[in-house]
């Protein structure tokens, strides 16, 4: 990649997220009480128009649903397989929180979807998530089911390729997102955060969450 590309790349990304983060603040209700009030990290997480419906290919090779796969609290991540170091990384640290969670008391399910749908089909998917976290999902699809999902939450992803190369690089945004199942998206993680912040967070959004239901 050119110097010149790579830059663009990264005033690309830029400009996404800082859209992003202000979308989420002006998402919010200003009128509306916030039961996850204590359990934010940014005055841009949650309450916005972020996340939704997507339909894609499972690494069972089975087409999902959000609905199917989100029945419990879920960290999704876009990235993909052959991502050199980014991925691995951030995968890596959902995975760590995950475990952390489950010691906890808190099952949660890492998800993965990939933005490189080409290469990374059911079966590269399942070997990626296998050698990671037991419990994560790899999610793949066609390149509109990638794009309608990456949408959704506001992924900005781009696929840099010349003619034939089969070793081309994809450049994305990369936060984790946490869902649940009753309240959609709830919050989002950056590359610094660590699997215990990741994981203390988590674990109050979810017993907010519980606290919030009738009856408790």
């Amino acid at each position: 990649m050119s110097r010149t590309y790579a830059v663009a790349s990264v005033i690309l990304i830029a400009l996404l997220l800082a859209g992003s983060a202000l979308a989420i603040l002006m998402g919010r209700t200003s009128g509306e009480a916030d039961v996850f009030a204590q359990c934010r990290g940014s005055a841009v997480a949650g309450g916005a128009d972020l996340g939704g419906p997507f339909t894609l290919v499972s690494e069972t090779g089975e087409t999902v649903t959000d609905a199917d796969v989100i029945t419990g609290p879920t960290i999704l991540y876009f990235g993909y397989t052959f991502c050199p170091d980014v991925c691995p990384l951030d995968t890596v640290r959902n995975a760590e929180a995950v475990d952390i969670l489950d010691a906890m008391g808190h099952e949660v399910l890492p998800v993965m979807i990939s933005v490189d749908p080409e290469r990374d089909t059911p079966e590269v998917m399942a070997a990626f998530t296998e050698n990671v976290h037991p419990r994560m999902l790899g999610l793949t699809g066609t390149p509109e089911q990638t794009d309608a999902a990456a949408d959704a939450y506001r992924v900005y992803y781009r696929i840099n390729r010349e003619g034939d190369d089969p070793y081309y690089l994809v450049d994305h945004s990369a936060f984790a997102y946490l869902v649940l199942p009753e309240h959609g998206f709830v919050e989002f993680f950056n590359r610094e955060t660590t699997p215990q912040q990741m994981a203390d967070t988590t674990a109050c959004f979810i017993e907010a969450a519980e606290a919030a239901q009738p009856g408790s």
